[in-house]
């Protein structure tokens, strides 16, 4: 099983428009961080967590084939924004999106011409499954286990694949669901920043603090902001086992 980040920044992106620092000047393109998302293959199944405004941008970055499973972790427009994209992935068939009941119930409000009783030609067909969290199942041959996390108050969800586990928007995690991912050997987790404490996100300390607590082997981070810095600077502030992912940046062996 591998993991691709389609997208590592938060919902401004990195570039910011109108934005002069250095990051959003780099071009090192490390630094140049799409709306959080990412893919997890095996030869035989692909699972998509979360489909932003940039979604379209990022599959044209990767091989076109069947997406088995796109999984949503809330319905913030960064993380579902890009769900009318999906349109070129039906020639495959309907896609099968997964989301807790309160985000299905509000795709509905966001986009009802694709939830309408008569559809017309071009909308994507999605086939909108309401999963449970701490509920495994299987997408393909790839095993997931969603919990909960809070951004902030909302509660969202994560997944766990196996030995690897997958947080976004993070501010807090309930102790029980902190044993939900106990055992996992690769943490995927947002950190805003270095500094400037956020109401609905976690900071690198804070993301480092819970890794350390589960005891996770390997730490990547994501959903960050310019404000992180030119990634070689960043990433040496960081301990060893401990790394800024950057867009198409693919995990093996997971």
């Amino acid at each position: 099983m591998r993991m691709t980040f389609l997208g590592t920044g938060t919902s401004s992106g990195v570039p910011v428009v109108g934005c002069d620092c250095e990051v959003c000047h780099s071009t090192d393109p490390r630094d140049m961080r799409l709306r959080s998302s990412v893919m997890i293959e095996t030869d035989n199944t692909r699972v998509v967590v979360d489909c932003g405004p940039d979604f379209r941008s990022q599959m044209l970055r990767v091989p076109f084939r069947k997406i088995d499973g796109l999984l949503l972790t809330h319905i913030h427009y960064d993380h579902v924004g890009g769900l009318d994209d999906l349109r070129p992935f039906c020639v495959f068939g309907d896609i099968h999106v997964m989301a807790d009941a309160s985000t299905a119930e509000q795709l509905h409000h966001t986009m009802p011409y694709v939830f309408a009783e008569h559809l017309y030609p071009g909308v994507p067909r999605i086939n909108l499954d309401v999963i449970t969290p701490y509920s495994t199942f299987m997408i393909g041959d790839i095993p997931v286990t969603p919990f909960r996390v809070f951004h902030g108050r909302l509660p969202i969800l994560a997944f766990r694949f196996g030995k690897t586990a997958y947080i976004t928007d993070m501010k807090r995690i309930s102790s029980a669901d902190e044993n939900v991912v106990k055992g996992v050997e690769t943490l995927i987790v947002n950190a805003l920043r270095f500094e400037k404490t956020h109401a609905a996100h976690m900071l690198v300390d804070d993301a480092i603090a819970f890794a350390n607590r589960i005891g996770v082997r390997r730490v990547f981070l994501t959903h960050v902001t310019h404000e992180i810095g030119l990634h070689d600077d960043a990433n040496a502030k960081l301990p060893e086992h401990v790394r800024f992912a950057y867009d198409g940046m693919t995990i093996e062996g997971l």
